[in-house]
Parts: C-alpha cells; sequence; structure tokens
C-alpha cells in the first residue's frame, strides 16, 4: 500500500452530486446516527456540504451550527427555520447527531475548516427584558451573497413587543458592518 495512496470511495456509496460539487472526504460509520444499527453507512463530504447516512439529502455547510469532534464521534448540530423575513432568517437548533468514525481520514478537519469558513460574521446581542439574539452571516457553496439568519437564546420570545425591531435593527447593524469592511 502507498503512503499517498487515496482512499477511493465505493461507488454505491457515492451520493449524486450538483454538476460543480465534488467530494473532498469520507468516512465510514459503522452505524446511523446515535448508534443505530443500518450496517456500513457513510459518511460524504463535498464542496457544498455533507452527506449524512440515512439523510437521503445533503446538510449545506450553511445549515451546520456547531460541529464537535471527541476523537471518535462527530456531532453535527443542525438548524432549522422557524421564519423566514425579507431581510433574515429566524433558525433553531435541530437535536445533535451524532456518528461514531473508526477511520475519520480527512472528515473532522474538513468539516471544522468548511463550517468556519461559512460563517462572515456573527456577533451576540443582549437584548432588553434579557436574554439575546446571535446574528449570523454565512456563505452558502455555489451562491453568491450572504444568508442571513438569527438565533435567539432560549427563553426569548421573537415576537415579543420591540424584539422583532431590534433584531431588524442588528441585522441591518450586521450587514452594514460587513460591507464597509469590504475592498
Amino acid at each position: 500500500m502507498s503512503l499517498f495512496r487515496r482512499r477511493k470511495l465505493p461507488a454505491e456509496r457515492r451520493p449524486k452530486l450538483e454538476d460543480e460539487e465534488r467530494i473532498v472526504a469520507w468516512a465510514p460509520t459503522p452505524s446511523g446516527p446515535q448508534g443505530e444499527a443500518g450496517g456500513d453507512e457513510v459518511v460524504v463530504l463535498t464542496t457544498r456540504g455533507i452527506w449524512l447516512p440515512g439523510a437521503g439529502s445533503r446538510l449545506g455547510w450553511q445549515e451546520i451550527h456547531k460541529a464537535t469532534w471527541s476523537g471518535r464521534q462527530l456531532a453535527l448540530v443542525a438548524s432549522r427555520e422557524v421564519e423566514a423575513t425579507d431581510d433574515y432568517v429566524v433558525v433553531a437548533d435541530q437535536p445533535a447527531a451524532v456518528y461514531t468514525l473508526l477511520d475519520p481520514d480527512k472528515v473532522p478537519a474538513q468539516v471544522h475548516t468548511r463550517v468556519t469558513k461559512s460563517i462572515a460574521y456573527t456577533q451576540h446581542h443582549p437584548l432588553a427584558g434579557g436574554g439575546g439574539v446571535r446574528v449570523v452571516a454565512r456563505r452558502v457553496p455555489g451562491v453568491n451573497g450572504l444568508h442571513w439568519t438569527v438565533r435567539y437564546d432560549e427563553g426569548v420570545d421573537p415576537a415579543a413587543d420591540g424584539v422583532p425591531a431590534t433584531t431588524a435593527e442588528l441585522v441591518a447593524y450586521g450587514r452594514s458592518s460587513v460591507e464597509s469592511a469590504l475592498p
């Protein structure tokens, strides 16, 4: 076996990719999420996102709120859309999905790099009445511009008096910060 031999993803495990999408790393997992039985599956990372066993679709890098690597397990917390406005999307966390990777290869490093690079702006702001909101601008692979999201702290009522207006102001502030930093 060559020291520099590249691992090849078995053809039957290759997801259907978009035209300009390419595989950057992959790793076998002996089971599905949370240790569910399911035989040998694979986690496939592409330039556009991550294909998870049993998902049937790709999770975009911009949809991953948190990713951790324990040395054996990859834990992903994805976001889901709660509400959309003209300027931003309100998101909330989905339950964590955990995958055991016995031979992770470059998967942990690539997940870290690609999730981190998708973030163009992030700032947490306190809100009157307690709690706060995190305003985030993410790059979406294959799409021009930034995708703006907000995530409210637990216990914050997004419809409470003044919260929508304050959130809109904070997103506008974030947009102007990003635009002023451009050459």
